[in-house]
């Protein structure tokens, strides 16, 4: 049997054309509710990398299988083609972001176009056009009349080295460096454009249990960004300042609030730091909210404990954060071990206010909190009126009882900063008017307003386009100013998919009633960076435009799948570390079938796993084998019997079938594949080891074909086309068996044990080279029986036990 290779490129080259002339992957606009498969489009980078790769394999894979299944797919793919690396690269090779950008589509089109991904490429969305950005600019609008948009004077995330305002969630570490650049982040105070992200909060957090084809993982970090917290709000009396709120979700521990402590920049301790000298040094030098452990300063200022009407010290101190809770905070050292620490070093009183829930008929007793807190919730001691309750109907008496406390809801999530001090993103529609206007939203007749021509200078170019910078106030008409900061390139990325489905539409972002037949996404691929910013900026717009513009559902991704990493011996490919694997050279040296293969077979899709050259090179062997297998069975047809030999092969074809068409459905593509790859070497042994009867073996490799398309399409055109069949694999049908996923696994189960029984008997038996085993089985078990002697260890059991 031929184990020669073959000729990938002039295959893959030959059905890529094939393809394109045929239009194969248009999704026309009359399709009822197709499957939406999509992975999270790239940046245009200049060149595809592995990650890439696997991602777009993976929908390209799935939308394949889903098309053989019979269902209209939609599969398109566009260009993230906004962002500071443009803009650095045209400034170092002194361009300009536009061209470099498409440059850089043009060639990883191609690449795309190479590995066989069958996108709808009539539906290309590139975020950089004027006729895309102008809807980001016409969706501002519409957040704005909603009042969704608000302009105000923050303290923002300054990245000196990109020059420009970062997110909280793109400021990364403890030690607070820049996510493109790893510079340390400043902090500078800014007017700043937000989108009100917060007032969706709780339907954020509430709606991510529905998520139910979602991974955990994702669900919980998102969970964890928005950080609900219900407390109550309490005021303590500071001495010459009158009541300070602090936040708290322990009132239960009040009576034990040994210290007050504030945020640096909290205003009374600026205040402090004009006058006092150690105040000014700590804030100044000292304070480190990343720190390992808590530092603080006195103050001589006292705070009147709203329960116990003691006076308690004021510190300032670097563990309280001004933008969670309200930047002052009651401690209570006896039950929270930040506070613990933090008194130890003072040497402030710790007391024990809250005790382990007592044994029945016991009466509660104080913990030992000397050298560490009791965190748990308990019964109230030391307390007054209120020791003996447990700590939940305590917070609720001591909530209605303080007559400053009310019952408060905390976020960690905060509003969405999109102002960029960039040149590369869409312009933010407002101008500034010169007299009494302030900022006014540019007319929506007056959309997209564009980008001007890029000035390579330093800071912001938009800064010095003085020409188009100078325009007319809509309202006045006086003159005024644009607004030259851009939009967050996220802003983009949080609604593309609508835009997919009506492309080239003019009159809206999306067409709505295709919107509502089409979305959401059925399933959506991409890497678990994106599994809080990307992810929940998307699900906040679908909400928006769920209610203000008629969208019919509230989340756009049923189903998500964040892939794992293309690592080499163990550490993730980059280019600094010199251990890129070029999917180029791989895609020449073996063929676009073979990396892709090796990739799905290789781990689940969501896990990690290792680049190997010695396993491209196999699988390259095995689609070499494959291919002579069907050559030589198309040359010269076999006459073999259809015997209890092709039964048994036939009820392998079934099992193959069934096992990979549910692999495929749960897109774990490494079982369907290792089975499809089993399927061959059976039927790759029936051939040597008799003459196979045609049919039989004729349908093993129409199934081997069809099960490898989604994954090697090419190869798998061209044996679909030897083995004689009319139009493109990726049409077939999917292949059908009788038998389910669940049986086949039974009576695998079943063979081996019997295989094992065997071996044990023989051993008992203390026969050292049995001749032969008999093994009496009723008529309808015979071709199990048979399977257990075409997979035992013995040469001459077949035909001993057919007979």
């Amino acid at each position: 049997m031929s184990d020669a290779g073959y000729d990938h490129a002039e295959v893959e080259r030959r059905w890529q054309e094939a393809w394109d002339d045929a239009d194969a992957y248009r999704t026309p606009d009359d399709v009822e509710d197709p499957t939406y498969v999509l992975g999270m489009y790239p940046y245009p980078s200049g060149k595809l990398h592995m990650g890439h790769v696997r991602n777009y394999t993976i929908t390209d894979a799935y939308a394949r299988y889903r098309r053989m299944q019979g269902d209209d797919v939609l599969h398109p793919m566009g260009w993230d083609a906004f962002g500071l690396p443009a803009e650095n690269a045209a400034k170092e090779r002194d361009t300009n972001p536009r061209d470099w950008t498409f440059d850089c589509i043009d060639t990883m089109r191609g690449q795309m176009d190479a590995m066989g991904f069958g996108y709808d490429w009539s539906r290309e969305v590139t975020t950089c056009v004027p006729d895309y950005y102008q809807w980001n600019q016409w969706l501002f609008k519409r957040f704005h009349e909603e009042e969704l948009v608000e302009r105000r004077d923050a303290e923002v995330n300054w990245c000196p080295e990109c020059e420009t305002v970062l997110a909280d969630e793109q400021v990364e570490g403890e030690a607070e460096l820049c996510w493109r650049c790893d510079t340390p982040v400043e902090t500078r105070e800014l007017e700043q454009w937000f989108l009100q992200i917060t007032e969706y909060a709780d339907e954020l957090l509430e709606d991510i249990d529905d998520l139910e084809g979602w991974p955990n993982s994702v669900r919980q970090m998102q969970r964890n960004w928005i950080g609900r917290q219900y407390g109550s709000e309490v005021e303590f009396d500071v001495e010459g300042y009158g009541p300070i709120t602090a936040f708290t979700t322990r009132l239960d521990t009040i009576h034990g609030a040994t210290f007050f402590a504030l945020a640096p920049d909290h205003p009374i301790s600026e205040e402090l730091a004009e006058e006092d000298e150690d105040v000014r040094h700590f804030i100044e030098h000292e304070a480190d909210p990343e720190g390992d452990e808590p530092n603080g300063v006195a103050t001589d200022l006292t705070a009147t404990n709203p329960a116990t009407g003691e006076e308690i010290p004021v510190y300032v101190a670097d563990f309280v954060l001004s933008d969670v809770g309200t930047g002052a905070l009651m401690a209570v050292p006896g039950h929270d071990d930040r506070d613990h620490a933090f008194a130890e070093k003072m040497g402030e009183e710790i007391v024990p206010v809250v005790a382990p829930e007592p044994e029945e008929s016991e009466e509660p007793e104080a913990p030992d909190v000397s050298e560490e807190a009791f965190t748990d919730d308990g019964v109230l001691v030391n307390s007054g009126d209120y020791s003996g309750l447990d700590s939940e109907t305590a917070r609720e008496r001591l909530t209605e009882d303080i007559e400053s406390a009310a019952h408060a809801t905390q976020y960690q999530l905060r509003d969405w900063g999109i102002s960029r001090q960039r040149y590369w993103g869409t312009p933010i529609p407002v101008v500034h008017c010169h007299d009494d206007c302030g900022a006014v939203l540019v007319p929506e007749e007056e959309l997209p307003v564009e980008l001007p021509e890029f000035i390579n200078t330093t800071g912001n170019p938009l800064d010095a386009a003085e020409e188009w910078k100078a325009t007319t106030c809509p309202e006045c008409g006086g003159s005024a100013t644009r607004e030259t900061d851009t939009m967050d390139t996220f802003v983009d990325s949080s609604w593309y998919f609508l835009r997919y489905v009506s492309p080239g539409l003019e009159e809206a972002p999306f067409d709505l009633e295709r919107a509502n037949d089409w979305m959401p996404v059925d399933q959506y691929v991409g890497g678990i960076e994106h599994a809080v910013m990307h992810l929940l900026y998307s699900r906040f717009f679908t909400k928006v435009l769920a209610d203000h513009e008629g969208l019919e559902h509230r989340e756009p991704f049923e189903n998500l799948l964040a892939q794992g990493m293309v690592q080499l011996e163990g550490e993730k490919m980059s280019k600094s570390k010199g251990n890129v694997v070029s999917p180029q050279r791989i895609v020449e040296e073996y063929g676009a079938d073979t990396a892709r293969l090796f990739m799905m077979q290789a781990a689940q899709p969501e896990r990690d796993f290792d680049w190997s050259e010695e396993g491209v090179r196999s699988t390259n062997a095995f689609l070499g084998r494959l291919k002579g297998m069907v050559e030589e069975f198309a040359a010269d047809r076999p006459d073999g019997e259809n015997d209890a030999v092709a039964s048994y092969v036939d009820a392998e074809i079934d099992a193959t079938i069934a096992i990979a068409d549910a692999e495929y459905d749960e897109l774990t593509f490494n079982e369907a594949l290792r089975e499809t790859q089993d399927l061959v070497a059976t039927l790759r042994q029936y051939a040597e080891y008799t003459e196979p009867h045609a049919d039989t073996y004729e349908r093993g490799l129409s199934a081997v074909v069809r099960l490898l398309a989604p994954v090697a399409p090419h190869l798998a055109e061209e044996l679909w086309d030897e083995l004689g069949n009319d139009g493109f694999v990726v049409d077939a049908p999917w292949p059908t068996a009788e038998i389910d996923r669940d049986r086949v696994r039974k009576r695998r189960r079943l063979v081996e044990n019997t295989r094992e029984d065997v071996r044990d008997i023989v051993e008992v038996a203390g026969i050292e080279d049995p001749e032969r085993i008999d093994v009496v089985v009723a008529p309808e078990w015979k071709y199990d029986a048979l399977e257990i002697a075409i997979e035992s260890d013995a040469d001459n059991l077949i035909g001993e036990l057919m007979q």
